[in-house]
């Protein structure tokens, strides 16, 4: 196998497949690119080894890049597999869905129906055309982290015989849940992670107050000429379910003010923030993200705006910080956002046609199945976690507070770990 990419001891290739844009009507002409890369082990390129496709988290991410010593789990896992890293559809280098694309669009109608093409049900039958043709049918094993984790139920739901196994961290969506339940659940998650924060950090409560304060009082631009609004700055507590998020935020609001008479905000702090909420690397994930947690009997339509307590309020004192949810006053304030506005909107208060996860298959699953449950993961609800594991045949779990939601990118012993519970 050629390698593109000169990094010790990995042979690396890049690969496009054409995909349809809507499988539900895959003769329609209209296509997208699908980029993946295949990882090797450069003194096993000419073995035959079984195939991991990793499953990104997101929506919106793509595959992480290889390097010589990273990501930890990569190099653990080309140790048996040879990997497949795709980047799914709208990210990355597969057809990246972008502003100019959604500006494009001459009806609000219209821009949604594009985003509808981006869901689950899309993502897991371009990997199934991509393993059918690419792969010869052979049957492959998956590792999803967070949204990779709903995508692989999709996967057991309607095409489970792709599948020889899956390991899935941080990432075992509700079955059932209304959309309401799981952001009442994850509300109460970030102000239990912020007190948590808090309590770590003390002097931050006071920090926190001072910057709100100081947006309410003045007219603060980012570089790129957005406002920074309070709601855009308590954005900044979805940092706090990654490992080392908490210790970034606090070095972070350290050095907001240029000094201590707090007149006015640093300008690396505005380009900090601007990078971190500003979602011009995925702007996919706040397009289709609340979306993740509809079902046909249930519309989300902004259950996350629905379920902010008024302790939230930029007002409130003390300022309490958000998390991960996606509010409609994001595509009226990011730059990157606003050409998704009135897709978003009527993609909200769209019914989905088919459910992601299909209840009577997944109860008679045959594919052995290992799962990491954080029992602190800010994004994902242990609790539901659990519920959809003991539903799920085959299906063994782990749950264990010693990590964040990104244990996987912290420890390549998580790797190992899944791996040994279906070994055994």
């Amino acid at each position: 196998m050629p390698s593109d990419h000169a990094i010790p001891g990995l042979s690396i290739s890049d690969h496009r497949l054409e995909v349809p844009l809507d499988w539900s009507h895959p003769d329609s002409g209209e296509t997208l690119s699908l980029f993946y890369r295949e990882v090797c082990a450069s003194d096993r390129v000419d073995e035959e080894l079984p195939l991991l496709l990793f499953l990104q988290g997101g929506p919106g991410g793509k595959s992480p890049r290889p390097t010589e010593n990273g990501p930890g789990w990569l190099h653990e896992a080309l140790k048996h597999y040879r990997v497949i890293l795709p980047d799914q559809r709208g990210t990355g280098r597969s057809s990246r869905i972008t502003e100019a694309t959604m500006a494009a669009f001459d009806s609000d109608e219209a821009g949604g129906d594009y985003l509808a093409c981006f869901d689950a049900h899309a993502v897991v039958a371009d990997f199934e055309h991509l393993r059918k043709t690419r792969y010869q049918g052979a049957t492959w094993t998956t590792l999803g982290q967070s949204y990779g984790g709903f995508l692989t139920l999709t996967y057991l739901s309607y095409a489970p015989q792709g599948l020889s196994r899956c390991y899935i961290t941080g990432g075992l969506p509700a079955l059932d849940a209304d959309p309401d339940e799981v952001y009442r659940r994850t509300h109460r998650r970030v102000e239990r992670k912020l007190e948590a924060y808090l309590a770590r950090f003390p002097d931050d409560r006071e920090r926190i107050d001072a910057i709100a304060d100081h947006l309410l009082d003045h007219d603060v631009r980012l570089p790129d000429g957005d406002r920074l609004s309070v709601r855009r700055f308590q954005s900044l507590g979805l940092m706090l379910g990654m490992g080392d998020g908490a210790e970034q935020l606090h070095w972070l609001l350290e050095e907001a003010f240029t000094d201590d008479t707090r007149s006015a905000l640093n300008h690396h702090f505005l380009v900090e923030v601007m990078t971190l909420t500003g979602f011009d690397e995925n702007p996919l994930f706040g397009a289709i993200h609340e979306n993740i947690y509809a079902n046909p009997e249930r519309l989300c339509d902004w259950a996350a705006e629905r379920q902010q307590g008024p302790q939230f309020d930029e007002r409130h004192r003390p300022l309490r910080l958000t998390g991960e949810m996606i509010y409609p006053w994001m595509f009226d304030e990011v730059r990157a956002l606003k050409p998704f506005r009135g897709a978003v909107h009527q993609l909200a208060r769209r019914p989905l046609a088919s459910p992601f996860y299909d209840a009577r298959q997944l109860a008679a699953n045959r594919v052995p199945v290992a799962a990491l449950i954080y029992f602190d993961d800010m994004y994902v609800d242990a609790e539901l976690s659990l519920a959809t594991a003991e539903a799920i045949p085959r299906l063994r779990y782990w749950i264990t507070n010693e990590y964040e939601h990104d244990g996987l990118r912290q420890d390549p012993g998580v790797f190992r770990r899944l791996k040994a519970m279906l070994d055994d």
